[in-house]
C-alpha cells in the first residue's frame, strides 16, 4: 500500500499529527488516522481540523479513489474527544463549531472520487457520522456491537449530520430506534439496517476496500415506503407514536435528547440542508443541559472505575474461574465468566442444583453470540464440577452460597488447602464483614470480597472487598479479574453491607415506614420513579428477594440506626418471597407487578423527599466511615450498582447541585420531624468545599 511513484498529490501532501496518507501506483489514497498517543482514534478538534486540511489538498488534486480507514487495533473511530465536551458546553459558539464540522464533511462528500469507509472494530458516535460521509462503508465481520450512535447516553444526539444521514441511509424505521436507544448493532446487523454496505472476513478487508474505492460510487434510492413515512402528512403521526415509546422509558425533564431528535425529524424529515441546521442548533441547546452535564460526568466516573485495576501487573489475566454454588447469583456469575472467556467450573452439592444454572448459561449464551463455533466454545468452557475438583486448576474461586458466616467459613476451611499458590479466594457476600469469615483461614491474606449484583449479565459493578487481613496482591489481582471479565471494580473497605446495600437499607427502610403509615406502595414507588430511579423501593425489594432484604435488614439494622420491619418478617413467614415466588409485597404475573398504572407525579412531595434525603444522606455517611474513600467513586458506584438516576450525577453530586446547606437545612427538619435517623452526616461539612 505505500506509495511507489512520486506524484503532485504526494508532493503536495503536509505532514500531520494524527494522519498519515498514502498513495498507490494507481493514485488510490488511503487516508489512515492514527491519533498521536491514544490507544483509540477519537475525533478531536485537533483531528477535525488536520482532517479539513486532507480535504482541502485532496479537493485541489483529487485521487482515483479513497479508502478512509485507522491504524488502531482497537477499532475504527470511538467518537468525538469527549474530553473536550466540558468547554464545549461553555462555549457559545457550539453552533459555529458543529455547522463548521458540517461544511467540512459536506466537502468531504463532494470529493470527485468514490470514497470507502473501512471499519475493523468500533465505529461509533461521530466515528459512524464520519463513515456515513464516505459513499461506500465496509466492515470486518464479527459478533461484537460495535456500530452505532450513542450520543443519546451522554444527554445529546449526533451532531455531525448523524441525524440526517443515518435516516437517509437506514431509513427512518431503522435509523430512529437505533439513535433514540443508543444501542450498537453488530456489523452483519448494521448491514441489515442499511448502515453498512458489506460485510468480509478481516483478512479480505483491505483488499475489498481498494476494489470499492476503484469502482464508481453506487447510486442509492430510498425504498416507497421511506419516502411515504417522510411525506409531512404522514411525519406527525409517526412522531407521536415514538414519542410514546420514549416516555415508556424516559421522561423528557429528565432526558431531553431523544424528544429532540424526533422533533428534528417530524420538522425536517432529513432535509438537506435544513435538517443540518436544525441538528447544530438542538445539539448546541442540549450540550449546556444539567442532563448532558451530568451523563458526561457519568462516563468519566465509568472511566475511573475502569482506572482503579491499573496497580495490577499488566501481564496478570485469570484462566480458570471455580465458583462455588450454583443458585442465581453463583451460576450467573459462572455464566458470565464462561462468556467472557475462561474456564470455568461450577460446584454444588448435587448435580441438580447445577442443571437449572446450566439451562440459563447456555440462553444467555444463545442470546449474545450468533456463530456457531463461539456458541460451542462457550458451553464447552463452563462445567459442573460436584466433587470440586477445579479448585487445585483455578486462579480465581469465588465463593457464592448462601448468606450464613458458619456455612461460608466451613467452605473455606475445605477449599484453603486444595488452592494453588497465587490463587485468589473470594466471596460474594453481600453483606457479612470479611473479617469475620476471615478466622477459618490459616492465610487470611489471600481472602478478598468480589460482591456481583443481580441480574449479573446487566449490572457492571462489582465491588471488590478489602479486610483489614486483605493483602495487596490478591487485591490487585481482584480488580485485574473484575476489568478482565468487563466489569467495573469498585474498591471497598470491608464494612456491613459494603457500600450498596449499606446505601440502600435506609433508602429501603424508609420506604417500609411510609407504607406503615398507610401510603400506598405505588405511590411510594412512583414517588422514586418520578426522581428518576430505574424502580421503586418497594418494587426493588421484590425484586432482590424479601428473604435476602430482611437478612440484610437484620445485619445493617444497627449501623443504621433503623428498627428491621415487621412486615419483612411476615412475608417471609408467608414464604411471599417476592418475584421469585410470584408474590412478596405485589403479586407478579408474568414477572411483572401488579399495581395501578404509573399515572401523575405522586402529589405528596414529602414522600420523594424523605426516601432520597434517606439514600442522599446515607451515602455521605459511607464517605465519613471511610467504606470507599473518594465521593466520585462514590458517586459511580452507586449509579452502576444501584441505576440511581444517571441524568442526575450521583446521589453526592446531586446534593451539591441542590445546595450542601439546603441539603442539610431539610435533613435537620426531617430529624425534627421524624427522629434522628435523618440526622445529617458529619461528612457534609467536607463536602461543601
Amino acid at each position: 500500500m505505500t506509495a511507489t511513484v512520486s506524484s503532485a498529490l504526494e508532493q503536495s501532501l503536509p505532514a500531520f499529527t494524527h494522519w498519515r496518507i498514502e498513495i498507490t501506483p494507481y493514485r488510490l489514497a488511503w487516508v489512515i488516522l492514527d491519533k498521536h498517543d491514544t490507544s483509540t482514534n477519537v475525533l478531536s478538534s485537533e483531528v477535525l481540523a488536520e482532517f479539513e486540511r486532507i480535504v482541502d489538498t485532496l479537493a485541489a488534486d483529487p485521487p482515483s479513489g479513497l479508502v478512509l480507514c485507522s491504524a488502531k487495533t482497537t477499532g475504527f473511530i470511538s467518537g468525538a474527544d469527549i474530553n473536550e465536551f466540558p468547554s464545549l458546553a461553555g462555549d457559545g459558539d457550539a453552533y459555529a463549531l458543529l455547522r463548521h464540522g458540517h461544511d467540512v464533511l459536506r466537502r468531504f462528500e463532494s470529493l470527485p472520487c468514490t470514497t470507502v469507509a473501512m471499519i475493523d472494530g468500533y465505529a461509533l458516535g461521530g466515528g459512524l457520522e464520519l463513515a456515513m460521509a464516505c459513499d461506500v462503508r465496509i466492515a470486518a465481520d464479527e459478533d461484537r456491537r460495535t456500530i452505532g450512535l450513542p450520543e443519546v447516553q451522554l444527554g445529546l444526539h449526533p451532531g455531525f449530520g448523524g441525524t440526517v444521514r443515518a435516516v437517509r441511509l437506514a431509513g427512518v424505521s431503522r435509523a430512529m430506534p437505533l439513535m433514540l436507544t443508543g444501542k450498537s448493532l453488530t456489523p452483519r446487523k448494521a448491514r441489515t439496517a442499511g448502515l453498512i454496505d458489506k460485510v468480509v472476513e478481516r483478512s479480505r478487508l483491505r483488499e475489498t476496500a481498494a476494489k470499492l474505492a476503484r469502482r464508481p460510487a453506487p447510486r442509492r434510492q430510498r425504498s416507497l415506503l421511506d419516502r411515504c413515512l417522510h411525506l409531512a402528512m404522514v411525519r406527525p403521526i409517526l412522531a407521536r407514536r415514538m414519542r410514546a415509546g420514549v416516555a415508556a422509558r424516559a421522561r423528557k425533564e429528565h432526558y431531553p435528547a431523544p424528544y429532540a431528535m424526533i422533533d428534528l425529524w417530524e420538522s425536517h424529515g432529513a432535509a438537506v440542508p435544513a435538517g443540518y441546521d436544525a441538528e447544530a442548533r438542538s445539539f448546541a441547546e442540549l450540550i449546556g443541559t444539567d442532563t448532558s452535564r451530568n451523563l458526561v460526568r457519568v462516563y468519566f466516573l465509568q472511566e475511573r472505575l475502569k482506572r482503579t485495576a491499573a496497580a495490577a501487573p499488566a501481564d496478570y489475566a485469570a484462566k480458570h474461574v471455580h465458583v462455588v454454588g450454583a443458585g442465581v447469583m453463583g451460576g450467573d456469575i459462572a455464566a458470565w465468566c464462561a462468556l467472557r472467556g475462561l474456564t470455568v467450573t461450577l460446584q454444588d452439592r448435587e448435580m441438580q442444583f447445577i442443571e437449572p444454572a446450566l439451562e440459563r448459561a447456555h440462553k444467555l449464551f444463545a442470546k449474545r453470540m450468533s456463530d456457531p463455533d463461539a456458541l460451542a466454545d462457550a458451553r464447552a468452557r463452563l462445567t459442573a464440577d460436584v466433587d470440586g475438583r477445579g479448585v487445585p486448576q483455578a486462579d480465581v474461586i469465588i465463593e457464592a452460597i448462601f448468606e450464613d458466616a458458619d456455612a461460608k467459613r466451613a467452605l473455606f476451611e475445605r477449599i484453603e488447602p486444595q488452592m494453588k499458590s497465587g490463587a485468589i479466594l473470594a466471596t460474594n457476600t453481600s453483606s457479612i464483614p470479611l473479617e469475620t469469615l476471615a478466622t477459618c483461614l490459616k492465610d487470611p491474606s489471600r481472602l478478598i470480597g468480589l460482591h456481583f449484583f443481580n441480574p449479573v449479565a446487566k449490572l457492571p459493578l462489582v465491588e471488590v472487598v478489602r479486610a483489614e487481613s486483605s493483602a495487596e496482591e490478591p487485591l490487585a489481582h481482584g480488580l485485574a479479574f473484575t476489568r478482565q471479565i468487563g466489569k467495573l471494580p469498585l474498591p471497598c473497605r470491608s464494612h456491613p453491607g459494603f457500600l450498596v446495600n449499606r446505601i440502600l437499607a435506609p433508602y429501603m427502610a424508609e420506604a417500609l415506614d411510609l407504607a406503615a403509615e398507610g401510603v400506598a406502595l405505588a405511590d411510594i414507588d412512583q414517588a422514586a420513579v418520578d426522581f428518576g430511579m430505574p424502580m421503586g423501593p418497594i418494587e426493588l425489594i421484590d425484586s432482590v428477594g424479601v428473604d435476602v432484604a430482611l437478612h440484610v435488614a437484620e445485619i445493617l439494622s444497627p449501623l443504621v440506626g433503623r428498627p428491621v420491619a415487621p412486615e419483612l418478617r411476615r412475608l417471609v413467614e408467608q414464604k411471599r418471597l417476592g418475584r421469585k415466588t410470584g408474590q412478596g409485597f405485589y403479586q407478579y404475573r408474568d414477572g411483572k407487578p401488579v399495581k395501578p398504572s404509573a399515572g401523575a407525579p405522586v402529589a405528596d412531595a414529602l414522600i420523594g423527599e424523605r426516601l432520597m434525603l434517606a439514600f442522599v444522606n446515607e451515602a455521605a455517611r459511607c464517605l465519613a466511615d471511610g467504606v470507599v474513600e473518594d465521593p466520585e467513586l462514590i458517586d459511580g458506584g452507586v449509579i452502576f450498582g444501584t441505576g440511581f438516576a444517571p441524568f442526575r450525577g450521583g446521589p453526592l453530586n446531586y446534593a451539591r447541585e441542590q445546595g450542601i446547606d439546603n441539603v442539610v437545612a431539610r435533613l435537620d427538619a426531617l430529624t425534627g420531624q421524624f427522629g434522628d435517623r435523618f440526622t445529617p452526616s458529619s461528612a457534609w461539612a467536607d463536602l461543601r468545599v
